[in-house]
């Protein structure tokens, strides 16, 4: 490859202006969907998606049980695209989660969540989609044009939307002051790419990648990308997983990337990370708490639950600098286009 910076470059150093983008213009739709979370209080959620927005779904089911109380599932798409099952989801939320909002599945699952009583919520970077249309409240979420195959920016930005969402449902101004200063936090987590790790994963084809909690969802993301970008071979655990099997297989200088918020969860998965150091990993982790396991510069913002966000930032800043040393173009990953398209 030449040295001309990729397109995965390019919308990483993007995220913080398309960040304060999404505070900005997309603010009205959220505070909105808000609100009428908040009227009809329901007593559970559901979640559809895909892929890396699966990812996003997850770090939301752990807000929202966190932070208000109500439990989260995800809804297999094929429920409504292929087995035709309608679902009892009256008085409750369904959050859609998909950057092109046209995958054939969760349209058809939207729409049946739609269907079945539920007040649904899309969020995508293309309000005019059929997901959108199928769905109560489309939250745009405001990423701009993404052109490299592995998702960055979206990801980054359907989080917050999330995210913001749901602190605005709890009126949480603790956690929504912490939402509105993440550009400048992501700004600064751009520039952290931990030039260490990728140093350990040279001639690796495998490694583990570990979270805790909302922490959990950004390990699923991590080790998507690993396998997207990089052609390597990541499987994620929590850290409270990983100990059951998984850990058999970990051999001299394996690597292991411990993705610690700080949070409640940081200790404990920094004491996994330091004994799998011990067994004889190449164990990291975003904690200066480690004492065997090496340390990776991080930079924690102003509330636990946005602390993910920033690892993520730093995370996809790493993750395109890793591909291309190891000769593969991060913005064409084999096998793959942009939209994926499921029934």
């Amino acid at each position: 490859m030449d040295d001309t910076p990729s397109q995965m470059r390019h919308e990483v150093l993007e995220i913080p202006d398309a960040t304060e983008r999404l505070l900005t213009d997309g603010a009205p739709a959220i505070r909105a969907a808000a609100a009428a979370l908040r009227s009809l209080d329901p007593p559970f959620l559901t979640t559809v998606a895909r892929g890396s927005s699966d990812h996003v779904a997850t770090y939301l089911k752990y807000v929202a049980e966190l932070l208000l109380g109500v439990p989260v599932a995800s809804v297999g798409p094929s429920v409504a695209s292929i087995y035709r099952a309608p679902l009892r989801l009256g008085g409750s939320g369904c959050l859609a989660i998909s950057q092109s909002g046209q995958s054939p599945d969760i349209v058809e699952l939207a729409r049946s969540a739609t269907a079945g009583g539920a007040v649904t919520l899309a969020l995508t970077n293309h309000p005019g989609s059929p997901m959108a249309q199928a769905s109560t409240h489309c939250l745009d979420i405001q990423a701009g044009p993404e052109l490299s195959v592995a998702a960055t920016k979206t990801f980054v930005n359907s989080a917050i939307a999330g995210l913001m969402l749901l602190a605005e449902w709890r009126q949480d101004a603790e956690l929504l002051a912490a939402i509105h200063a993440l550009p400048e936090a992501l700004a600064r987590a751009t520039q952290i790419d931990w030039p260490e790790f990728r140093n350990a994963v040279s001639g690796w084809s495998s490694l583990f990648t570990l979270g805790r909690g909302p922490g959990f969802a950004i390990s699923n993301e991590a080790a998507l990308k690993f396998k997207e970008t990089c052609r390597i071979h990541a499987e994620s655990y929590s850290s409270a997983e990983v100990l059951h099997g998984p850990v058999s297989i970990v051999d001299q200088g394996f690597p292991v990337l411990g993705l610690a918020a700080g949070d409640a969860a940081e200790e404990v998965l920094v004491a996994v990370a330091d004994g799998l150091a011990a067994q004889g990993a190449a164990a990291f982790v975003t904690s200066g708490r480690a004492a065997t396991a090496a340390r990776l510069p991080c930079i924690r913002t102003a509330h636990p639950l946005t602390d993910p966000i920033a690892l993520i930032t730093s995370f996809y800043a790493m993750v395109e600098r890793l591909a291309v040393a190891r000769g593969i173009d991060p913005d064409a990953p084999r096998h793959l286009k942009k939209v994926t398209e499921t029934v």
